[in-house]
């Protein structure tokens, strides 16, 4: 069996130690080399035949991260797994890295001295390998690039704003989520159904993410709170690290938050998402499955295809990992097999019928 080779370009030796610590000690992974910079680490990897996956620091000296993962996505685009702190400016900055084309994040690790292991392992081992099987596009020079935010290009004609109410939208996500969920939103118009997102992420990521796209979408777009009412109009992500599940209140709808245990591996998990919508709505939802890595959310959607709900998967051409999108196929919870561009369309399409039947 091939080992996934990966190259780490980090400023700080020991966060270099530590991460070729952790890949190394899986019989699949080779760590083939390091760099402190990203000036190094470009003249190393031009030495090299293969590189399968870099990890890459944000904040290094002589250029920072973003801009070299700008120039390399242009000149040998590759998977690329962002090594990011846990502060404001951190999240803001991975999701910009998101944007330009890495396919993940991790957190920093930090080293137990008093165990000698480090936290966060089997998270970086199962991104790195995911990321060794994403597909990866070259990113065109800025000047070449769309310099305008698309327009929204589907239409909600399903019904006044007071029964659109009835409807919602739910969304999972994992690896690549954060690109697609941003294409996804920009296509609906200000007065869609309301929309409720797990997308795979930690605390504090999930607030920047809302507000980026609150910036970016007709629809508003925020970090849910417990007991946040879905509205039309109105966009609900999961928190980093709680759960998210909708519960009917009287003739609404609202969203509980909990941190109970996570649900396989995750929290936010998809699975505590579209089980608690094949509950609470039945019929009256349209539920949609990007890209990410793994299997969760695939049990939630077939209770909610059972229950009524219409269901969507992104096909594998646009998924930067087909993981979730295929299991949910394989175990029968998918209606609907689409690209990516085309999903808005048809989810808002199929909302509109239901609340015509109705």
């Amino acid at each position: 069996m091939r080992r996934i080779k990966v190259f780490i370009v980090d400023d700080s030796a020991l966060m270099r130690q530590l991460l070729t610590n952790i890949l190394s000690r899986d019989p699949g992974i080779e760590v083939v080399g390091s760099a402190g910079d990203p000036i190094a680490a470009w003249r190393r990897m031009r030495e090299m035949e293969q590189i399968d996956v870099l990890t890459l620091d944000v904040e290094m000296p002589r250029m920072d991260g973003l801009t070299f993962l700008d120039k390399l996505m242009q000149a040998r685009p590759m998977p690329v797994v962002m090594v990011s702190s846990l502060t404001e400016q951190g999240c803001a900055t991975t999701l910009r890295a998101l944007e330009i084309g890495a396919v993940d994040f991790v957190t920093k690790p930090k080293l137990d001295l008093q165990h000698g292991t480090t936290d966060l392992g089997d998270e970086i081992v199962a991104k790195v390998k995911a990321a060794a099987a994403a597909r990866v596009r070259a990113r065109r020079p800025a000047s070449a690039a769309r310099t305008t935010e698309p327009r929204p290009s589907a239409q909600w004609h399903g019904a006044s704003f007071a029964e659109a109410t009835h409807r919602i939208i739910c969304i999972g996500a994992s690896t690549g989520g954060t690109e697609a969920v941003k294409q996804l939103l920009s296509r609906f118009p200000g007065n869609a159904p309301g929309v409720v997102i797990t997308q795979h992420m930690p605390e504090k990521f999930t607030r920047s993410f809302a507000e980026r796209l609150n910036g970016l979408c007709q629809m508003q777009v925020k970090e849910a709170a417990d007991g946040d009412r879905i509205m039309p109009g109105q966009v609900l992500i999961a928190p980093g690290s709680f759960h998210m599940r909708v519960a009917r209140s009287g003739a609404e709808y609202r969203v509980r938050i909990s941190q109970d245990a996570p649900i396989n591996r995750h929290r936010p998990s998809v699975d505590a998402l579209f089980e608690s919508c094949a509950t609470a709505l039945g019929p009256n939802a349209v539920a949609v499955m990007l890209t990410g890595m793994g299997d969760d959310g695939a049990n939630g959607m077939k209770a909610m295809r059972d229950a009524g709900a219409r269901t969507i998967a992104q096909n594998e051409e646009t998924c930067v990992v087909f993981g979730m999108p295929r299991v949910a196929i394989e175990r029968g919870a998918v209606e609907e097999v689409l690209p990516l561009d085309d999903i808005a369309d048809v989810a808002l399409r199929w909302a509109a019928d239901a609340v015509a039947r109705r």
